[in-house]
């Protein structure tokens, strides 16, 4: 009887544990999550950046997300499972790759 309850412990624990998907293990970098079509369509992210539609408990979730589609694909399906993914669409983003996020070093004053 014991040996049935440790045994549970081990499958809840690994159930738990294919949830956690590290986006930075696949290459992936989620820059909107679970977000609305309004939010994704603005043209100040990058040009390389997906659209993914998933299901989550019947709910249709729509992300943003950075890196090849092979590798998001891959993600998603270790972090929600088979039949979960609906489809994975270019961004809207304007911006090249190289410059989103950069940021213009401070000018040092002259004496």
């Amino acid at each position: 009887m014991t040996s049935a309850i440790v045994e549970e412990k081990k499958m809840a624990e690994k159930k738990t544990s294919i949830n956690k998907v590290l986006p930075h293990e696949y290459g992936c970098e989620v820059l909107l999550e679970n977000t609305s079509i309004e939010k994704v369509k603005d043209p100040s992210f990058p040009n390389d950046a997906y659209l993914i539609w998933y299901l989550v408990d019947d709910k249709e979730c729509i992300d943003l997300v950075r890196g090849t589609r092979v590798r998001i694909f891959d993600m998603y399906y270790d972090k929600y499972g088979p039949d979960t993914i609906q489809k994975i669409d270019f961004g809207y983003g304007r911006v090249s790759p190289k410059l989103w996020g950069y940021k213009q070093p401070e000018k040092k004053k002259r004496k």
